[in-house]
């Protein structure tokens, strides 16, 4: 596929009345501004270099100036899907249908694999709504987005969701149980069915021929009864369905109604901030590649041969000298090739948009803590 690059300058009035409408900035017949052409210049070069396919969008809040590459085309989100969930969680709590100190039950339906420690936790462990929305964040921890997916309601999810977002913007996002169903589904049917401890034993198998045999041994089924045979079949077939999904465009405008406090009240906002890692700096992904002193919150996204690297460059005062930044990338190993191309992202960002800011120094010396995919 090709891909083309839109590039944009916009006049005084646009990014309030696009922002008002929910669309995207649309490419147009306009000089593009110095920083733009310099950041798709290395965007370029970095497509040739880059193996699979990537989509970046950047927005400058002070002035509306907007880069885009493959921005309006829906990208698996993994635990980028996350962010919008707390924000909707909030908002819930805003509206008096949850209290933050409210005590929530963990249940044998919400253990699921990936980070975090919740599910090897006792069924009926009680968690706070605070600590759940902080786990989920910092620590990317699934069976508390589970908890908190089943505590709002999955429909409530997507209805908030499509609200921030955009309705054409964002696929049906379900909860991680049903990510791990769905892909084993494209190998045998009665996927579906697994009981969640089970499903966290499956994925305990390295990825590939080890899982499938795991999953098979589960559903004590033969090779010959599977409908794919590889782990790479199944996940190609279940991303092809498109849920869990969001344009860069949309996600992006979620970010800036975020920074300029048409989301969350100021003590919320603020709470958010910190579970962002706001006042941390990890040296991953686009933040190895910004400098140590702009504040970053960032959240970020991983699944078999996909990743996200999503967040705001100073967002503090409203959004007055805020950058917005959306990335995933597709066909590419998610960690080492993704973690490295979102890297090199992050300094061409630097070295276009953030020349009067210092310089980052090399990630390996910066590293205070590390972030959870």
């Amino acid at each position: 596929m090709r891909r083309g690059l839109a590039r944009t300058v916009l006049a005084a009035a646009l990014p309030l009345l696009l922002t008002a409408l929910g669309t995207t900035t649309p490419e147009r017949a306009l000089a593009a501004p110095a920083w733009a052409e310099a950041l798709g210049a290395q965007v370029q070069k970095l497509e040739r270099e880059t193996p699979g396919q990537f989509g970046l969008y950047v927005k400058r809040l002070d002035n509306g100036e907007t880069f885009t590459w493959q921005a309006d085309r829906r990208w698996y989100l993994a635990s980028s899907a996350k962010l919008p969930l707390a924000i909707a969680v909030l908002q819930e709590v805003q509206q008096g249908r949850l209290r933050l100190d409210q005590e929530l039950r963990v249940e044998e339906r919400d253990k699921i694999d990936g980070s975090g420690a919740l599910v090897w936790q006792p069924v009926g462990t009680q968690h706070s709504v605070e600590t759940l929305l902080r786990r989920m964040l910092m620590e990317s921890d699934n069976t508390a987005a589970n908890l908190l997916i089943r505590t709002i309601g999955q429909e409530t999810f997507n209805t908030r969701a499509q609200a921030l977002m955009g309705a054409r913007n964002v696929g049906p996002l379900t909860n991680f149980t049903q990510v791990r169903q769905d892909v084993y589904a494209e190998l045998h049917p009665r996927a579906r069915e697994i009981a969640p401890m089970d499903l966290v034993r499956v994925a305990a198998a390295p990825m590939g021929p080890q899982r499938v045999q795991a999953l098979a041994r589960t559903l004590q089924v033969g090779k010959d009864e599977l409908q794919v045979k590889t782990m790479e079949e199944a996940y190609d077939r279940y991303y092809a369905r498109g849920a869990n999904t969001a344009t860069l465009a949309g996600y992006g405008g979620m970010l800036e109604k975020l920074v300029r406090g048409q989301l969350l009240t100021p003590p919320h906002q603020q709470m958010l901030y910190k579970d962002l890692k706001f006042d941390t700096y990890d040296a991953y992904r686009l933040e190895a590649g910004l400098p140590r002193t702009v504040r970053f919150i960032h959240k970020t996204g991983t699944q078999y041969h996909r990743a996200c690297h999503m967040g705001v460059i100073d967002p503090q005062d409203g959004g007055a000298r805020a950058i917005v930044v959306a990335t995933c990338a597709e066909g590419m190993d998610e960690m080492r090739q993704a973690g490295r191309l979102f890297e090199q992202i992050g300094r061409a960002i630097t070295r276009t948009l953030l020349q009067d800011r210092p310089a980052a120094q090399p990630a390996e010396a910066q590293t205070r803590s590390t972030s959870a995919p």
